[in-house]
This record gives C-alpha cells, structure tokens and sequence, in this order.
C-alpha cells in the first residue's frame, strides 16, 4: 500500500507539473483579446514576437510629396498653426507648427476610420473624432463610435460605441453658445448595391443598418437623440451646417447617393426640435450626395453642391449643379452646372466659403473649383494638388487647407498656389499584392489606393518613389530575374511590365479580352516553378512567356452579374493547384492548372476588391487556409482534402474580419498570421489559441502580409498606416 500510494503521490506531482506547464502556455497563446485595445500580450516564442512593429512608411512618397487619402480636417479657432486631420484609415494627426511635422493621436482607438473632426471653439485641446469614413467607396470603413479629447489628444474617451458602430460621421458641429451641445450627421458604411453596402465598407457590422440621419448630444457626446420631427431617420446625412450668428438654425443635407424622393436640405430653426425640408428652386428629382456651406460674414448665403444619384454600378453621380441662396434656404438659384465631380460624385463632394468675404467659394469633387463672384463665373483652380477633393476649411489666419487622396495642402493666396503638408503624415492605403526584392531586404513593391505602385529604395520612411500611375494592384517579381517586375492599375488589362526593377514600363495585355469583369483591380501570380503566370478577371489567363501574350484558360467562374476573382494562390508543393475566391462568395480550387474547378465553399462573404485571403501549406497542396473579412462569421477556415470539407479555426479570436493569412515557409502549417480589420495576430498551435503579434501596430486593417525569410522579418501592408515591418524572432 505504501508502494502504491508513493506511485500515486509522484504520478500526482507529474500531472501537477504538466498542468502548470499547459496553463502557462495557455496564458501565453490562450487569451481571449479585446481587439480594441493595442496592448497585445507579449510571446517569448520564436514565432509570437514581442518586438516593435517598425513604421516603413511612406510618410511621404519621395517623388510626389503626397500621402494617402484626408477625409476630415479641424482647425483651432484661435492658433494658426493649431492642425488636427484625419486620415481615411489613418486616424486622427495633429501638428502645432502649421504643417511642418505631425503626430498621430488615436492609433490605439478601435477604429482608425475617421469621417469628421470638430474642434471646440473656445478650447482648441477638446476634440471630437467622429470615426467611419463618409465618402462611400468600398473601402471607406465603418466606424466604432465617437472620440474625445479634452487635453489636445493625449488622451481620449470612446463615446456611443452603441449608438453609432457600424456606421460613419460625416460631420460635427459644436454649438458656439454651449460646447455641450453637439450635432452629428451619420451615413451608411462605404459599398455600391451591386456588391451590398452590408458586406463592402461595414463588413457586416451588426450595427450596419442601424439609424442613420442627424443627432444631437446635450452633454458633451456622452448621449444622443436622433432628430426625426421632419427629418428621414433612415438615409444617409451627408452634411451639417449651423447659422454661425444663431445656434438654433441648423441645415442638413440628406443625401441617400443612390437616389430617393426625401433627399435634399432641410432646415431647422428650433434647435433640432423640428425640420422642414426646403424647396424655391432646388431640385427634387435625381438628387444624390449633397454638401453644404453657409458664409460666415452674411450666415443668409448657402451654398449648396449637389450631384446626381448614382446607379447600382456607382456611375451617373455627375455635378447636378451647385446652388446659391441668399434668402437662408427660401430661394436657391443654380450657378454651376458644369462638371466638377466626373462621374462618381458620391465619392467627393465638399465645399467651403472664405471667412471674410461671402462672394468667394470653393467646390471640390474631382477638381478643386473657385468663383469669386458668389457663383456667376467658376475656374478650375490649378497647382500640385492630388485629385479627388473631400475636406476643405479655412484655419484662423484665413489660409485655405483641403484634404484630398494625396493628403493635406494649403493655400495662403485663395488658391493660387499650394504647399503639400504631408512631411511625417503616414497614412498611405495599400491594396493586397505586396512584393519584396528575393536579394535586397529594403526594396518592397505595392500598390496604393489613388497613389499609384511604389517602390521602396533604401530604410527610412520617406525613401518611396511613385513607379506607376492610377489606383495601384497587385505587384510581382519575375522569379528566375529580379530585375522584371510586373503592376498595375485599375480595369482589366491594364497590366504593365518592366525589365529595369521598375523605372519604366510597357503594356503586358496581349490576348485579354478588356471587356472581362473584374475585382477593380485584378489580381495576377506567378508559378513557383518556372515563368509562367496567372491573371484573373471573372476567368483565369495564362502566360508562358513572361507577360508577352496571355491565353484564356477557363470560363467565367463567377455567378454572373459583373463578379469576378479577387484573389488566388498557387500552391508551393504542386503548382497545378489553384485555389481562388471570388467576389460573389465562392471559393474554388483547380488541380489542372486552372482549366477546371471545383467549388468548395459558397457564400463566403467579404471585401468585393483585390484580397490575399488564402494560403496553401508549402508541403500540402491539400492544406489551404482561408481569411473571411467580415463580422459574426467564421473568419479563418482551413481545409486538409483540396477544399472537400473546411474547419474553423477561430477559437479565442476576436470577432472580427480576417483580411489576409500567411504562412512563414520555414515552419509547418501550425504557424499562421493574420491581418484583421484591427492590426495582426498569429497562432502557433494551428489557430487553436491566438494573440496579437508584436507591438506597436496601429489598430488599421491589415490588407496583405510576405514573411521576408532572408531577414527573419514579417511585412504588413495597412490600409490607412502605410507598411509596417516586425522581428520573426
């Protein structure tokens, strides 16, 4: 008995000792994070980093003095050189010496999608944030509630999560008479009708469909009520204007971009309590996005920027006209038909009124248009500005500031001349279909939204040079020769090649149809075997000579209606495999090279643009790995028969959508990281347990990653924060 029981004694100490062991492990890889905070928890693994996120930029682009997309910009009322902008998925920057330098404020809040930026007008340290960018496009993201800061940004509070998630801010005002009381107008998340606005910008966030229209807050943002006494609660307000001579007379612009009978201005002279929409010659057929501004030395002149309602495609959103009132909204009459915002004014739509003369205006859509007349004669106001304009304000010395795809710019001369202030301003947005260099560690290729392909050239920041024009895709090094690299730029057939590391470039289309359907911008691959490449619209193309002329090789893959491939892999074990994702949910993998497929999944929701949402096994072409961008679903699967059957590997991940999945070719398929709607996390135990990888990444969407094994680095490609690279340690 005595043996017995020393036995039992041991076997007990044994299976204590083991357990301490698995729970310590747990407590390393196990734990459930709020994906929310930035904090992350610190692995001492060689795969679970601790180590920094390093910022690679760019912060600008070398050669074009532009960074990415500005959706808001507040100014303090008092400090000329007083700056708070934000950026499309950048978050909220601040600079104090007038554009010269600037820090970013809120990369470690939920979301760093901003919309509007309101700042008090009697403390220019107390700072609203309204998060969710208004400008519609499919990667204009949904936002996670309302910031505040009432120390200049050093600190903030999330406010009306509840209320707003899901949804954006297209505006904020602060009432001069009490600073407590706030009004906010609010739009739907980015996304067209073809594709379901649900499943495009707000990524199926419960809060998606919730109200949208204008609220007001009576204590300081903490609670909303949303104003409804005459004005539509369910369509998207696209701007907000108070009488800067009286708090209680207040504009809304309702702007449902796809059209309806209720859009217009409506206005309200009872502090909210009640609306009236306005007529007297304003259009009340084909209306779309509207945009407001009311002159601060005569508060009687509006103008109004109105452009028509788009179809389900996003065209037709052309200028309507830009109309003028001087009678505070009874009587408009039109003065600017002409084109300003192309087709697609759904997307930019702004304007703005000099402080001190009520007769000069500004309109920006495509361009940035100026009239000093109060309407009757317009010019197209020239310079070294990016396209597409979506914010413009004056600052308290009068000059004139505008954010638009390449950033913030000033003016000091009414818009004669410009200066870019994007020195430092990292918030470039990348697309999926990044490439490094096999040889060199600092050259890294990616494609950016409104900014073209780039190159990286060297370390630092700011050693980015713009290689290629457009919306930029995916990019590729030509396996047997570094010096060929493949980009390109929106549509189909506009793939481009160059054989000097990508100083010049000729066409690579030759044998595509041009009238395929495709994802915007189409992604393409190459055979890790050999030259061959791969090149998919809503069917797959083939080169076998390097980009020189492309062969169709399958037929349409897609459900119809305009779908298309959204991305694809090939796998490393057996490049005959094929596994692709489509844009209408399918998911689908060929074992002959891409002549014939089999569906695996249906029904996979997700970004209807250019994605790296699978991953093969580089040992098992039947292992593959699959990332769904969306909310309340499963968000990585994996399958180990060819796509036959799949397995969720969510466990203790966050709710929330999975935009890219990598695998580190060194390591078996245990390994995994994945880039989310909110910096990126990884696994070490085949997604049973994850955590969030490194410190020090913003809490942006992760759109592509490469683990770069020469230099035992993982490279992350944001959507918003540029390019980011960590230790593999």
């Amino acid at each position: 008995m005595a043996r017995e029981r020393n036995i039992m004694v041991s076997v007990f100490f044994i299976l204590c000792f083991c357990f301490f062991l698995l729970f310590s492990v747990g407590c390393k890889f196990g734990n459930k994070e709020d994906p929310n905070n930035n904090d992350g928890n610190n692995g001492t693994d060689g795969h679970v980093s601790s180590d920094q996120w390093e910022e690679l930029g760019p912060a600008p682009i070398e050669n074009t003095s532009d960074t990415g997309r500005v959706s808001a910009i507040g100014v303090s009322a008092a400090d000329p050189n007083l700056y708070y902008v934000g950026g499309a998925d950048g978050g909220v920057w601040k600079s104090e010496d007038g554009g010269n330098s600037w820090t970013p404020l809120t990369d470690h809040l939920p979301s760093t999608a901003i919309g509007a930026i309101a700042v008090s007008p009697d403390n220019d340290r107390m700072v609203y944030a309204g998060s969710g960018e208004a400008n519609f496009a499919n990667h204009s993201r949904y936002g996670l509630g309302l910031y505040k800061t009432v120390d200049g940004g050093a600190n903030w509070e999330v406010l009306a999560a509840d209320i707003f998630s899901g949804r954006c801010f297209s505006r904020i005002v602060i009432s001069p008479d009490n600073t407590d009381t706030l009004y906010a107008s609010i739009t739907h998340a980015g996304g067209l009708p073809s594709f379901d606005f649900n499943t495009a910008g707000a990524r199926g966030h419960g809060g998606a469909l919730s109200a949208l229209g204008a609220w007001k807050s009576v204590d300081g943002g903490n609670t909303w009520n949303q104003m409804t006494n005459g004005l539509p609660g369910d369509l998207s307000a696209t701007d907000l204007i108070m009488d800067p001579s009286d708090s209680s007379i207040l504009y809304v612009a309702v702007g449902h971009v796809f059209g309806d009978s209720r859009n217009g201005i409506y206005k309200s002279i009872d502090g909210a309590a009640n609306w009236s929409k306005l007529g007297g010659g304003l259009p009340d057929f084909d209306v779309g996005r509207i945009a407001l501004a009311v002159a601060p030395t005569n508060p009687n002149r509006i103008y109004a920027s109105i452009v028509r309602a788009c179809d389900r495609t996003g065209a037709g959103a052309s200028t309507l006209s830009v109309f003028r009132s001087d009678d505070g909204g009874l009587s408009w009459l039109s003065k600017y038909p002409s084109s300003i915002h192309s087709s697609y004014g759904w997307y930019l739509n702004v304007i703005a009124v000099s402080p001190s003369d009520p007769d000069i205006a500004f309109v920006g859509g495509l361009q940035l248009h100026k009239t000093a007349n109060a309407g009757d004669s317009w010019t197209s106001v020239q310079g070294p500005q990016h396209v597409d304009f979506h914010a413009l304000i004056f600052d308290a010395e009068g000059r004139l500031l505008s954010g638009n795809d390449g950033g913030v710019y000033r003016s000091t001369n009414m818009g004669a001349s410009w200066t870019a202030l994007n020195s430092g301003l990292g918030i470039v947005q990348f697309y999926a279909g990044i490439s490094k260099d096999p040889d060199d560690p600092t050259i890294i290729y990616g494609g950016t939204q409104d900014n073209g392909t780039l190159k990286r050239n060297g370390n630092g920041k700011s050693n980015w040079t713009h290689i290629l024009s457009g919306d930029g895709g995916c990019t590729g090094i030509l396996p047997t020769n570094r010096s060929v690299v493949f980009a390109e730029y929106q549509g189909t057939g506009n793939l481009f090649k160059s054989v000097n590391y990508g100083s010049d470039f000729n066409r690579s289309n030759s044998g595509m149809d041009f009238r395929d359907p495709n994802c915007f911008l189409p992604p393409f691959a190459f055979n890790p075997d050999n030259d061959d490449m791969y090149y998919a619209t809503n069917r797959f193309y083939k080169s076998t000579n390097s980009g020189a002329s492309w062969t169709a090789i399958s037929g349409d893959l897609t459900g119809g209606n305009g779908a298309a491939v959204r991305g694809f892999t090939i796998a490393p074990s057996n490049p005959s495999t094929i596994y692709a994702g489509t844009n209408d949910g399918r998911v689908l993998v060929s074992f002959d090279g891409g002549s014939s497929w089999e569906t695996g999944l249906d029904g996979i929701p997700g970004w209807p643009r250019i994605t790296r949402q699978l991953a093969v096994d580089y040992s098992d072409y039947l292992t593959a790995f699959l990332a769904v961008s969306y909310y309340n679903v499963d968000q990585v699967l994996r399958t180990r028969d060819g796509g036959n059957s799949w397995e969720t590997l969510d466990y203790n991940l966050p709710d929330i959508p999975v935009n890219t999945v990598c695998l580190d070719p060194r390591y078996g398929p245990d390994v995994i990281y994945i880039g989310t709607d909110s910096g990126v996390y990884a696994s070490r135990d085949g997604g049973r347990n994850w955590e969030r990888y490194g410190e020090g990444l913003p809490n942006c969407p992760v759109n592509d990653m490469i683990v770069d094994t020469a230099s035992d680095h993982l490279i992350a490609a944001t959507q918003g924060r540029g390019m980011w690279m960590v230790d593999i340690e």
